[in-house]
C-alpha cells in the first residue's frame, strides 16, 4: 500500500507540483491548503509524513507543527520561503525532521521525503552490515576488518554505518553531513574529509590507496561494494591527501 503524505501549502500551484512528483514516486498524496484543514486531515488520515508550509493564512505552520507534536511523532518536513537560520532552527526544535527552502527542486523534495521515511523506519534496517571482510555491527557498535577489531569514535562509526548501509552508492559531502549532524548543522566539506581521513587510517592497509572508502572525484565518497585489490586506484577515484 502506498504511503500517505499530507502536503500543506496555501498555494495550489505548489501543492499540484509536489503532488505530481510524489505520486510519480509511488506515494499517496493528501492535499491541504490551510493549517486547520491540515490538522483535521492529519487526525483523520494518519499520514506517514507531512510536508508543511510555515506561512499559512489561518494557522501558522509553526503552530500546526507544535499541535501535531503533542499528538504524534509523524515525520514533518518544513516547506517555506523563509531563509533565516532562526526560522530553520525554530522549526527543527519544534520537532521537524527536515527543512526545505522555496524555491526548491521537486526531485530533491522527493529524495528528502524518502530519506526522512527511511530514518523513521530505521528499526527495520539490518543490524549487522557486511561488505566484503568489513563488518559493522549496529547493535554492539563494533567494527571489524577480518579478525581485527577497529576502535572508532561515535562520529566515525556513524559515518561508516551510513556508507555501509548502501555500499557502492556515491554520497555527496552534504549528504554525509546530513547523516552525521542533521540539516541544522553548519559545517564545511572539510569536516567530512577529515572524518574520512581518520577512518582510512584505522581501516585501510594503505590509507593513500584505499580499498574500502574511495573518493569519487568531483562528487563525494562511497564504500566499495567489493573492496578493491591493492594496486593503482580505479579511474575516476582518488584518495584524499
Amino acid at each position: 500500500m502506498a504511503k500517505k503524505v499530507l502536503v500543506v501549502d496555501d498555494e495550489p500551484k505548489i501543492v499540484r507540483l509536489v503532488r505530481a512528483y510524489l505520486e510519480r514516486a509511488g506515494f499517496h498524496v493528501i492535499p491541504a491548503y490551510s493549517g486547520q484543514e491540515a490538522l483535521e486531515l492529519f487526525r483523520r488520515e494518519a499520514p506517514a509524513l507531512i510536508v508543511l508550509d510555515l506561512m499559512l493564512p489561518d494557522l501558522d505552520g509553526m503552530d500546526v507543527a507544535r499541535t501535531i507534536r503533542k499528538e504524534s511523532d509523524v515525520p514533518i518536513i518544513m516547506l517555506t520561503a523563509r531563509t533565516g537560520d532562526e526560522d530553520r532552527v525554530a522549526g527543527l526544535e519544534l520537532g521537524a525532521d527536515d527543512y526545505v527552502v522555496k524555491p526548491f527542486n521537486p526531485r530533491e523534495l522527493v529524495a528528502r521525503v524518502r530519506a526522512v521515511l527511511r530514518r523513521a523506519e530505521g528499526a527495520a534496517k539490518p543490524r549487522v552490515l557486511e561488505v566484503g571482510d568489513l563488518v559493522v555491527d549496529l547493535d554492539r557498535h563494533e567494527v571489524r576488518v577480518g579478525d581485527r577489531r577497529v576502535e572508532l569514535t561515535p562520529t566515525e562509526f556513524q559515518l561508516l554505518a551510513a556508507l555501509a548501509e548502501q555500499p557502492g552508492r556515491v554520497f555527496t559531502r552534504l549528504q554525509l553531513l546530513d547523516a552525521l549532524y542533521g540539516t541544522a548543522y553548519a559545517a564545511s566539506d572539510r569536516t567530512v574529509d577529515t572524518h574520512v581521513k581518520n577512518l582510512r587510517k584505522k581501516l585501510e592497509p594503505d590509507p593513500k590507496n584505499p580499498r574500502y572508502i574511495v573518493t569519487v572525484h568531483g562528487v563525494g565518497y562511497k564504500l566499495a561494494a567489493e573492496p578493491a585489490p591493492r594496486g593503482p586506484k580505479p579511474e575516476g577515484e582518488e584518495a584524499v591527501p
